[in-house]
């Protein structure tokens, strides 16, 4: 039998890995940048529409002063997608990229801590290991078909739901297409 996994776990696991390939983009040039960059921005497209879907709506009816605490988080994750459009479309060796790509790494990873602290860490009083289970496999299911791109002003369970499933086809394509260029 596989071990199941709650959602605090799963999501922290993500924040690892987005720390992980924050690191890979910063230390890799040339090609090797730009597909660590297209990985990164994969991840935190897909992670981000999952937890606007499942996570936020949680949190909002679920701990102490959640829509305030969602609020924010929607906030910081709107910032990181425009920058992230940004970034799409600069040469990842050139020296704006670079700057930018230093303020993006310094907030996303400050909204992954924000996450934890004021959201995540109240999950297990909200809820039980069930549920919480439960969380996990929407966040999965939601995932699978997110975006893999960032989309500003879908911040919003109902405008992922209105964009999302038209985005996550144009950007799956796309995905493809990038990848048989190599």
């Amino acid at each position: 039998m596989t071990e199941r996994i709650d959602v605090v776990e799963l999501l922290k696991a993500q924040h690892t890995k987005i720390r992980e390939l924050f690191d890979e983009v910063a230390n890799t040039k040339g090609e090797e940048r730009k597909q660590r960059f297209h990985d990164l921005v994969r991840l935190l497209a897909v992670h981000e529409t999952a937890e606007e879907e499942v996570v936020h709506p949680f949190a909002r009816s679920n701990i102490e002063g959640g829509e305030l605490v969602v609020k924010d988080r929607i906030e910081e994750e709107e910032k990181a997608k425009q920058a992230l459009s940004r970034l799409d479309d600069m040469d990842p060796d050139s020296a704006k990229f670079l700057d930018e790509f230093a303020a993006l790494r310094q907030d996303v990873l400050a909204h992954a801590a924000n996450e934890e602290e004021y959201e995540f860490a109240h999950f297990r009083r909200a809820a039980d290991r069930g549920k919480l289970e439960n969380l996990a496999r929407a966040v999965q299911a939601a995932e699978t078909l997110a975006p893999t791109r960032p989309h500003p002003g879908t911040d919003t369970a109902l405008k992922n739901v209105a964009v999302g499933p038209v985005a996550a086809v144009i950007d799956r394509t796309r995905d493809v297409v990038r990848k048989a260029k190599g």
